[in-house]
């Protein structure tokens, strides 16, 4: 169910995302998985995990990933779970300690839309909200930066100089969206949210790509269909698009031939696709990474 490491839009990504079995995203140099399945080595090492929701193939792995960073002698993780299932994970967390008679020490921090959490340096996560069947957030990663004001562009420099040195405010602050990560989420998500249309890098769910599962279904069943994708194709200004969470009905091949016959082109050389099949997963080593 993974295709090994990728690099999309500066992005390094390991990846497994198959609709219903297990969803984990991992981005090592942001040292973060958005959701953890259940727990694949690489998540492992990683300190920061984003819970989108609670359904079981994507946050299945949540305890034991705690329990696995207590043995190898890791940190306690920071998992960014939505605010309204915060307090059903805590007592998750506080089943799994009485059963294994053991700590599992777990740092949950409740978000949601409007929050802006940092993660150390320039770097900080926004939620916005995903549409799905039960509570869902997807999350942008951003990049804080400064830049001069608008309104002085075109002042010679000594000008802007003068100003700065008379207490005057001369840049604004501005975020460079590199990441969005869509979580399970109906394509309402792609409508309403800038910040999923101008990332970098999109991560989208797209579980179902022809009439097997026609868009009502589809959408009832709170997931994107291609052909969705495909009305919006004008919308994503994205550098590249990672599509997640296909139905495991689909092999690899096929997926690839339904998007080269149904993708617009100019589309088509943004996307790339995770292969659903068990017949094309790598194998994972199982020694567990030192944290970096």
């Amino acid at each position: 169910m993974s295709i090994g490491m990728l690099t999309l839009a500066g992005t390094d990504i390991d990846a497994v995302s198959v609709g219903g079995i297990e969803t984990c995203i991992a981005l090592p140099g942001w040292r973060l998985c958005f959701d953890i399945g259940r727990c694949p080595p690489i998540a492992v090492r990683l300190p920061n995990v984003l819970i989108t929701h609670a359904h079981m193939d994507h946050a299945g792995g949540i305890a034991y990933h705690a329990a696995m960073r207590d043995l190898f002698g890791m940190k306690p993780a920071n998992y960014l779970v939505p605010r309204a299932n915060a307090p059903d994970f805590e007592r998750l967390f506080e089943a799994w300690r009485a059963l294994d008679r053991s700590d599992v020490p777990a740092t949950l921090v409740p978000c949601g839309p409007g929050d802006r959490v940092p993660l150390g340096g320039d770097r900080h996560v926004i939620p916005f909200r995903a549409p799905h069947r039960v509570v869902a957030q997807g999350y942008a990663l951003v990049r804080a930066r400064t830049r001069l004001r608008p309104d002085l562009a075109g002042l010679p420099q000594e000008d802007v100089r003068r100003l700065r040195l008379a207490g005057e405010s001369v840049s604004e602050s501005y975020d460079v969206v590199e990441v969005a990560f869509s979580g399970d989420s109906t394509i309402d998500i792609v409508d309403r949210e800038p910040l999923v249309r101008t990332a970098r890098l999109l991560i989208l769910e797209v579980t179902f790509y022809d009439d097997r599962v026609p868009v009502a279904a589809a959408r009832g069943k709170g997931h994107i269909h291609l052909d969705e994708v495909i009305d919006r194709a004008a919308l994503f200004e994205n550098e590249a698009i990672l599509f997640t969470h296909a139905s495991a009905r689909y092999s690899y091949a096929e997926l690839r031939r339904i998007l080269d016959r149904s993708l617009p082109p100019e589309l088509r050389a943004r996307v790339t696709v995770l292969p659903p099949a068990e017949e094309l997963t790598r194998e994972r080593s199982t020694r567990i990474p030192d944290e970096r």
